[in-house]
This record gives C-alpha cells, structure tokens and sequence, in this order.
C-alpha cells in the first residue's frame, strides 16, 4: 500500500508574500526560506503548528479548510465539537444556544470531542502500567507535538503513547452509534472544528492509522463568526436542541495546559508552546532528566485554547472552561460503544522523520556533516538572515544540500569582491534571486 503524504494545512499565497522573514525568524523547526523574494515552505520540516500563520503581516499565509458546504453532502451531517469552542463565546452565551446555532447553520447532530476522553482514560493508564520500561511516556493528543518529535527527536519516537487522541474516539464512536440507530454509513459525515492546522494536516494524514474517521475539518473561526453573527441578531435559541450528555470536569478540560498530566500517575509535567517544548525535549535527548513518569507537551501556549484557529483570548477562553467544569458532576458513562471503541484505540507503531539526515547513505552523510563544518567557519555567525535562510547553521546545510550557494552570504560577498572574485554587479544579481527585484531597486 502507498504510504500517504505528509499533509501541510499551511500554505503561502504568493501572490500576497512580501518576503518579510517575520514567518521565516519564528519558525520553530527552520522550514521556511526566502527565494525570489518569497517564502517557500520545506515540506518535510514544517509541523503545522502555525506559528507563521500567526506572525504574518499581510495574510499571505492561509490555513485551508473544507469548504463549508460539503456538510450539505451528507444526510447525517456531525459537528464535532471540541470543549475550546464553547470557551470562544462570552459566559452570557449558553452551551444550549450554541448547539442550536450549529444546527441552525446546517448540522443535524453534535458530538461533543471530549466525551472520547473518559475511555481514553482507563486505556491510558493500562498502557503506561504495561510500559514501564519506557520512561518519560509522551502523550500523542497534540499532532503538531507528534510531528515534532518525529522530524526533530527521532529518538524519542517510542515513547510516544501509541493511542488514538479523544477525537477519532469521539468521531469513531458517535459513528457507531448513528449506525446501530439505522443510519447508513455513507450518510454520515463528521465534521471536526478545529482551532488549529495541525489537527487539520492529522485528519488528512493520521499518523499511525490508515485512515481517518473524520470526514471533513472546518476552521474554528471560520464557524465562530458565522455562529456569533446569528447569536447577536437572534438574541435566543432559535431552534430545538436535543439533550446531549453532560461531560465530566475531567473531559472538559483534557485539551488545555494540565488536563492530562493533572492525572496522570507518578511525576508527571505538562509543558505548552513549541518553543519550550524544544528547549525540553534538548535536554531530555541529552539525558539530562531521567525520573520522569508522563510528559504533556503542546505546541501551543495555553494549549488548544491558544490555538491559531481561536478567536478569543486564550486566558478568558480557559477561565470560561474551568468555571464550566465546576458546574459539572464526575459521572462517567460510556454508553454501548465502550467495548467498541476499547478494541481500536491503539495505533501502529510511529516512524521517525528525520529532518536532519543529510543523505540516506551513511558514508556520504558523514562527508556532508563535515562539509558543513567547513562552510559554518567561513561564515560570519551572525545569523542575519540576509542569504535568505534563518541561520548559518541552516544556510550551510542548504549549501550542501544544493539549495543555496555560499555567494549568497552578503559578508562572503565583500570578501569575494575584495578579492576581486566577484564584482558589485554579480553581487546585486545574486540578492535579486534571493530577494526578488523590488527590494533591491529603491531610488536611495
């Protein structure tokens, strides 16, 4: 069987690029460059956190959804909502209110994600309790996490819990359900609204499953707009809403920073934003900190509540949630569906993704690594930017992968032309194809 692609939800309007370098200097894995004065995305670096998305000044980088209309493909048609969506309306706004919105908008049936966490759970503590050997164990809920230590951490691959996130549960489950209620199968679609690109690229790409169970994903803010626009012009309910199973605190705040490691048994850490996320995951690499039982890491500050897709701010959007929880009773019910969804909980093993392998032979990778030391001393450790990729460690490395050339480098460039080398026009010409015309021809 093909293996499948690795999704990007990312992409850069070209059109709309400016080539700033805001999306290049932030980028947690150093997959974008500038080329002909453009952002070019490299495939097999980005992990869809969207941190780009978020710095860009002119909107050139786009999150891509399913069109909203595909819900209409569909008899059955599922929004499958997850808690921080609820956090994005203020508190005067009811849970029952935006259900009926969401009805109102063209779904027939809510499925609320987080009803998958109760049987995650109890699976989750008989995995770690199976694999004690493995230490920390890594959750795999968020998939910009999943991929980060698949490109970047390849050997911590294994100590990534091998289950499926509360969404496919959620979505595998209500599926099942609608099935044994007589609903055809191919009549139902379910619909995940997401409040990031990540979880769009794992829908179109699941790591360690063949499939996904969800059918489509629409942009968390995208929705939003289109429910709260309703809210304030209709002031109520606007159509009847079926009683839907009340979550438990637990379920209700498993997607923000704490919701897992909170717990989890023995010496557990949750950690949130990618960046910190690195910075830990360096020292674990280097054996710095072994005695740790369970580690929570998301790419996002606040975790999904601060996710790119979100509207609100993320600290109200976590004050509403827990205040929520508060009102709720720990009374967990799994329904017909818990033996069901027990069986196929678990994924195939994950393989690692290395972005740093420099050749797939490892005689040559040698000989490139110590091509790449060579080039990183004539370079002047200035990390500005200016040939076009985010460092000199990342530039050298571009060198010897033949997608740049050292007279790229503006301070090799004087050199060059010191020496009589190169001459100021060939030097113009060379920035032109980095950074495009535009840039370079200013009436100074």
């Amino acid at each position: 069987m093909k293996k499948p692609d690795f999704h990007h939800a990312l992409k850069i309007d070209r059109d709309v690029c400016i080539g700033c370098t805001h999306c290049m200097n932030i980028c947690p894995t150093e997959a974008i460059r500038v080329r002909n004065g453009k952002a070019v995305l490299i495939d097999n670096r980005c992990v869809d956190c969207g941190f780009c998305y978020r710095v860009c000044p002119v909107n050139a980088i786009i999150v891509e959804q399913d069109d909203f209309n595909r819900i209409f493909e569909y008899k059955v048609r599922v929004a499958l909502m997850p808690a921080v969506l609820t956090g994005q309306f203020p508190e005067n706004v009811s849970l029952r209110q935006i259900h009926s919105e969401l009805l109102a908008l063209g779904f027939t049936h809510i499925c609320e994600v987080e009803h998958g966490v109760g049987l995650l759970y109890g699976v989750m503590m008989e995995y770690m309790e199976k694999h004690k050997g493995t230490r920390p164990l890594i959750s795999a809920f968020c998939p910009a996490i999943v991929r980060l230590i698949q490109v970047r951490f390849p050997a911590l691959v294994e100590n990534l819990i091998h289950l499926k996130p509360p969404l496919d549960i959620s979505a595998l489950g209500f599926r099942e359900q609608l099935i044994e209620e007589g609903y055809d199968g191919n009549d139902i679609g379910i619909f995940y609204i997401t409040p990031c690109a990540a979880k769009i690229a794992a829908v179109k790409s699941p790591v360690g499953q063949e499939d996904s169970p969800i059918t489509g994903v629409i942009n968390m803010n995208f929705l939003f707009n289109k429910a709260y626009t309703r809210v304030r012009q209709e002031k109520g309910d606007s159509c009847i809403v079926p009683e839907i199973r009340q979550l438990t605190p637990r379920s209700l705040l498993w997607s923000l920073t704490g919701g897992e490691s909170d717990h989890a048994p023995g010496r557990s850490l949750a950690i949130d934003e990618i960046h910190n996320v690195i910075n830990f995951l360096e020292q674990l690499e280097n054996e710095e900190m072994m005695d740790i039982d369970f580690l929570e890491l998301r790419a996002c500050d606040e975790s999904c509540a601060g996710g790119v897709l979100t509207t609100a701010n993320r600290f109200f959007t976590v004050e509403r949630l827990r205040k929520l929880a508060e009102q709720l009773v720990d009374d967990v019910t799994h329904g017909e569906t818990g033996d069901f969804l027990k069986k196929q909980m678990t994924i195939s093993p994950i393989e690692p993704r290395s972005m740093l392998k420099l050749d797939e032979d490892m005689s040559e990778a040698m000989k490139k690594l110590k091509r790449v030391e060579e080039i990183t001393k004539c370079l002047p450790d200035v990390d500005c930017a200016a040939c076009g990729s985010p460092n000199c460690q990342a530039f050298a490395e571009d060198i010897v992968q033949g997608y740049a050339k050292i007279n790229q480098c503006v301070f090799v460039q004087r050199i060059f032309e010191n020496r009589g080398i190169l001459s100021c026009e060939e030097s113009l010409r060379i920035m032109k194809e980095v950074w495009g015309g535009d840039k370079l021809d200013k009436n100074c």
